[in-house]
């Protein structure tokens, strides 16, 4: 969104905020946000109007946390993930 634009929607506390500088960054967060929240990626990827491959190329490193819930639910379906061998 442009400056000129910027300032015909936002309120002028809005505009002069670092939020108000920098929209972009409110797409960011809130696409972040969905993936660790659990937000299947195609879902996101709609949304976003992204293909789900640009979306995790981009966000892939900033989806944390979901492993020891994907893994208690992998454990209550009783399908465990392999553990790799130590050969």
């Amino acid at each position: 969104m442009g400056r000129n634009a910027r300032k015909a929607v936002l309120p002028p506390h809005v505009f002069e905020s670092p939020t108000g500088r920098r929209v972009y960054d409110n797409r960011n967060t809130r696409l972040t946000k969905w993936l660790n929240d659990g937000i299947p990626p195609a879902q996101v990827a709609e949304w976003a109007g992204n293909s789900v491959a640009v979306l995790l190329a981009t966000y892939a490193r900033c989806v944390e946390g979901q492993l020891p819930d994907l893994k208690r639910r992998l454990e209550a379906a009783g399908d465990p993930p392999e553990r790799p061998s130590a050969d």
